[in-house]
């Protein structure tokens, strides 16, 4: 049996963490580590996905919700709504918690690498 990411801990209350918004499949909270000014994690709330690839193939109307409510929380937290969105899939592109996750980054923005 594996022990539940990050993420699965965090939604059950077992970890603290800056929740900011939430819908009934995902919530989003800051990144612990940012990379930019505004660094924040859209989340599914089920860990049945380790990566965008696998989200994309069997659940694509999920991964166009992460889109969507990344677009909202860019709206609510920019001064101009623009972001980038990151999905780091396998370990050598820096993924580090194998629970699908979107990255929502902005506010003077530079070309370091994003991890998680």
């Amino acid at each position: 049996m594996t022990e539940p990411s990050i993420f699965t801990r965090i939604l059950n209350g077992e970890i603290p963490a800056d929740i900011i918004g939430e819908t009934h499949r995902l919530f989003a909270l800051r990144d612990i580590a940012p990379q930019a000014p505004v660094h924040l994690l859209v989340v599914p709330k089920s860990a049945e996905y380790r990566d965008v690839v696998e989200v994309a193939a069997a659940d694509p109307s999920l991964l166009a919700e992460m889109v969507a409510f990344a677009g909202e929380l860019a709206a609510e937290h920019t001064e101009d709504g623009d972001f980038r969105l990151v999905f780091n899939t396998g370990a050598n592109a820096g993924q580090t918690v194998f629970h699908v996750h979107a990255h929502v980054l902005a506010g003077g923005l530079t070309e370091k690498s994003v991890g998680a």
